[in-house]
């Protein structure tokens, strides 16, 4: 990485568009992806994936049209880009860039919806993906089943042409397309979602089934005979875009990019080869296609993104304001490593060819990665959707084995700690900047409770924060109560340390 103790001026670099002279470029794409969901992490992931692919094929037909959801700000500027970006992998060792150059169009469903319908029903596109979080599947997180009385889908149930979610948007672009010419397409869920396939055709099922009489028939036998939800498990890190990466590539490679995205240099796509219209050669940039997703899976959703919360959490109520701030602090990681191989390691079959232990030290390394500076307050974000995917079955299995889980106990107590504090206690700015649906539920439990026991009982037993299960088991939700009272009173590293205290004595 080339260094500058003044970085040039960006309105006195070239445009990435004019410095790039890549292959191949996107007039010579034809569009095969339809991607819900333009952030960065689907830029970082899917889209480098897709590049070594056409790299090494040679083929032409998998271009991506990249589908925001509300804002234009990054369409925008891939359009004045000539729809190109850059990867900018970041190790403390420095970084390096990389344009995938796949994306054939951009452009926001909010401000063309009919437009979002008529790209999936189109008979090139045989790959419609997304990566729009867990909140941009409208279902009921206490039941998995679709959010039918949302606002939203019942204005797709009543708009065909104009669908707002994900999930209408596709059935609309799959019914357009079955009244058309009918070519078999793949649904492609690259959210952290458990059995994301799966997940994704039970909701558009229920979606289609909701139609009128013969046209939900019409389209549930064609989404049958012609359509397929591979499972897939996702991994990498990929922080926000700001101006520091902005100024390494006018510092790097010497031009101007407004949309850069940053990313740690590991990577991981593990799929499901269930592809009714063909796919890209994404082994080529490294997929794994394997018939043990869900074990993968169950890996990363408990091992990595479980102990990713926890450290989120413990780091933001500490001051810490990125992950490798958080790790620094020995109680937290302690904490970090207990809850791993003590609390979620027990509940996971590792893949074949998978060491467990090598697999914690290369997460380890990851969250050391202090020239990323991922944040514990996006980390920490979406709480509610993303502790219902990763505490329920590994705190069950302990409590029905006769333990109590003190450090998934301990990551709820964070949790709560940072989105709901009771009054007196001051999360710190990170816990703050955390952006969850569920933060005015919790919040109306907290005003309401007069003990950090009585918030837990609130959340856990009454708004089933985890699940109908959990909000059963009395231990778990004392004990939740008890951590989150020693968070407020002494702190999260004295609670981080009863908290091991007590599993090393159980």
């Amino acid at each position: 990485m080339m260094a500058h103790s003044q970085p040039p001026a960006p309105a006195a670099l070239p445009r990435l568009s004019a410095a790039y002279d890549g292959a191949p470029r996107r007039g010579a794409l034809r569009p095969g992806i339809v991607h819900l969901g333009l952030g960065n992490f689907h830029r970082a992931h899917q889209a480098v994936y897709t590049r070594a692919a056409l790299d090494a094929s040679g083929a032409t037909d998998w271009g991506i049209v990249g589908v925001a959801n509300r804002s234009d700000a990054v369409p925008q500027a891939m359009h004045a880009q000539d729809l190109l970006y850059t990867v900018v992998e970041i190790s403390p060792g420095g970084a390096s860039f990389s344009i995938p150059g796949v994306h054939t169009d951009a452009f926001t469903a909010a401000g063309e919806p009919e437009r979002v319908v008529a790209s999936i029903a189109a008979p090139g596109t045989r790959i419609v993906s997304l990566t729009v979080t867990e909140n941009g599947y409208y279902y009921s997180p206490r039941t998995g089943h679709l959010a039918v009385d949302d606002p939203a889908i019942q204005h797709d149930l009543r708009e065909a042409a104009r669908p707002k979610t994900p999930i209408g948007q596709i059935v609309r672009g799959l019914q357009a397309r079955a009244s058309g010419h009918g070519e078999a397409i793949t649904v492609l869920s690259c959210d952290n979602l458990a059995d994301n396939g799966h997940h994704t055709e039970r909701l558009v099922k229920e979606f289609v089934g909701l139609l009128p009489g013969g046209e939900a028939e019409e389209l549930l036998a064609f989404v049958s005979d012609h359509v397929t939800f591979p499972s897939t498990m996702v991994d990498r890190i990929v922080p926000a875009t700001t101006d520091h990466y902005r100024r390494l590539v006018a510092e790097g490679p010497g031009y101007r990019d407004d949309v850069p995205v940053p990313a740690e240099p590991f990577t991981m796509w593990v799929l499901e080869d269930r592809f009714a219209g063909g796919r890209p050669q994404w082994e080529a940039g490294g997929a794994v296609f394997s018939d043990e997703v869900a074990r993968y899976e169950e890996l990363k959703v408990r091992l990595l993104n479980g102990t990713h919360s926890l450290l989120a959490y413990l780091g933001a109520l500490t001051g810490a304001a990125t992950i490798p701030e958080s790790v620094q602090h020995p109680e937290i990681e302690a904490a970090a490593r207990a809850v791993l191989r003590d609390e979620y390691r027990p509940s996971v079959t590792a893949p074949r060819g998978v060491d467990l232990d090598a697999y914690e030290e290369e997460l380890f390394t990851r969250w050391r990665n202090t020239a990323l500076g991922h944040r514990t307050s996006q980390v920490g974000s979406d709480g509610s959707l993303k502790l219902r995917q990763r505490i329920p079955a590994p705190a069950l299995n302990l409590l029905d084995a006769g333990r109590v889980p003190h450090f998934l106990a301990l990551t709820t107590a964070a949790y709560l700690a940072c989105l709901a504090p009771l009054p007196g206690f001051d999360p710190g700015p990170s816990a703050a900047a955390m952006v969850d649906p569920a933060r005015a539920a919790i919040a109306r439990a907290a005003e309401l409770s007069s003990s950090s026991a009585e918030l837990a009982r609130r959340v856990l037993a009454e708004q089933h924060l985890l699940g109908e299960e959990l909000a059963g088991r009395d231990g778990f939700i004392e004990r939740t109560g008890e951590l989150l009272d020693v968070i407020r009173q002494r702190g999260a590293l004295t609670a981080a340390a009863e908290a091991r205290s007590a599993s090393a004595a159980s």
